[in-house]
């Protein structure tokens, strides 16, 4: 009889294992669509550099005077 109950309290374990596993991936799925892209995220430029031309820039001291 000993056995028969191991085995029940084992696929109970199981089961639990198996439960939390399925409710974990849900969770992690909701998140994932959830998830607010970034803001420029479509763009692939640097916000740091965006604007910035190649080449010679202008000097900021004409502006000064």
């Amino acid at each position: 009889m000993g056995r028969a109950q191991l085995s029940q309290q084992k696929r109970a374990r199981e089961r639990a294992k198996q439960e939390k596993r399925q409710l974990k991936a849900e969770r992690k799925q909701n998140a994932k669509n959830e998830k607010q892209p970034r803001t420029g995220a479509s763009t692939d430029e640097d916000p740091d550099i965006a604007g910035i031309v190649p080449g010679p820039q202008p000097s900021p001291w004409e502006d000064a005077e």
